[in-house]
């Protein structure tokens, strides 16, 4: 799973309830801008290595560099990145914002929770779905 995240302080609140409440071992890889992410999708620069895919971006809108929309536009245009859900997880509620992340081709919109415990809620709900109810397409 790619988190593209710029703060910290939420970073690290989601590896925290991830690791101590949602019983899950699924491997993290954060990339603190849209262009870092864009590096790492495409397999660019420190990426050049890589082999895999994520099977889950989580996304972050407001993002220094290129933000979390251009990201998003970017990886559902290219034919072989499509695929990969992208869940936006942001503090924008406006309906603007995420008419026009569904628009783009988002799989999922959530509101970063303000307490601890719908932290706790929204992304174990989030995980369970994704890597246990839902098929993630076959990496290739």
């Amino acid at each position: 799973m790619l988190v593209v995240e710029d703060s910290n302080e939420d970073f690290a609140a989601l590896q925290r309830v991830l690791s101590k409440h949602c019983k899950t071992d699924i491997p993290i890889k954060r990339c603190d801008d849209g262009d870092d992410a864009l590096d790492f999708i495409y397999h660019r620069g420190a990426y050049s290595n890589l082999t895999q895919l994520p099977q889950l971006i989580v996304l972050d809108l407001n993002l220094p560099g290129t933000d979390g929309r251009e990201v998003l536009t970017q990886i559902k245009q290219h034919e072989q990145l499509k695929q990969i859900p992208i869940v936006i997880f942001t503090t924008s509620s406006n309906p603007k914002d995420i008419a026009s992340c569904y628009q783009r081709g988002a799989n999922s919109y959530l509101v970063k929770p303000m307490s601890i415990e719908q932290l706790k809620k929204s992304v174990c709900s989030l995980i369970q779905y994704w890597f246990e109810v839902a098929v993630l397409p076959a990496q290739g």
